[in-house]
């Protein structure tokens, strides 16, 4: 199996390449942007997280970032890969996914961000099986939680941070979001 190209009705998300570097330059470049992920990014740092990001795909799960495109123009990234537990509370992670997205500020509030995580969210329960999707973010991230909650996702705990990875400007700790397999099939995540 490798990422499938996937459309919603107004988003075409393409698995994420090479050709999709100077994207992630711009959207990182953007301290708006990045203001809950640890503010904007020099060229460098860019091109860094962009390698880790192709790191962090797993091909043969289908599992990785999108680059999403309205009317062909690139409008942000949306990611499902595997989950990394990152505290003790997690417990096995093997068939669960994360989810996050990042948009370009032209695309803000339009409704984008949810319709592309609810068809990674549809796209990980029917098309690979996952068993449940987690989010996280900080807790003071108003738009994304609530992009979270209209990808059908709930609240489901604030934590520590125990990530050596977690931006440490963010403060210690995160709000988590969670559906599963079960809660989507026959809840509001499926409509």
């Amino acid at each position: 199996m490798s990422q499938a190209i996937l459309r919603t009705e107004r988003i075409q998300l393409i698995p994420l390449s090479g050709e999709h570097l100077e994207y992630q330059v711009e959207l990182d470049a953007d301290p708006e942007v990045m203001r809950h992920l640890g503010g904007a990014s020099s060229r460098g740092q860019a091109e860094a997280d962009f390698r880790v990001s192709l790191a962090e795909a797993d091909p043969e799960r289908g599992l990785g970032y999108w680059a999403g495109f309205v009317a062909a123009a690139f409008a942000g990234y949306w990611i499902l890969r595997p989950l990394e537990p990152i505290d003790q509370e997690q417990g096995d992670a093997s068939n669960e996914g994360e989810l996050g997205y990042r948009l370009m500020r032209r695309y803000w509030r339009q409704g984008l961000g949810g319709e592309g995580a609810r068809e990674l969210v549809r796209h990980g329960f029917e098309d690979l099986g996952l068993t449940r999707i987690v989010a996280r973010t900080g807790p003071d991230n108003t738009a994304s939680r609530a992009t979270m909650t209209a990808a059908g996702l709930r609240y489901r705990r604030a934590f520590e941070v125990e990530a050596e990875d977690w931006p440490p400007d963010l403060g210690r700790s995160g709000v988590e979001y969670a559906i599963s397999r079960e809660q989507w099939s026959g809840g509001r995540g499926a409509s």
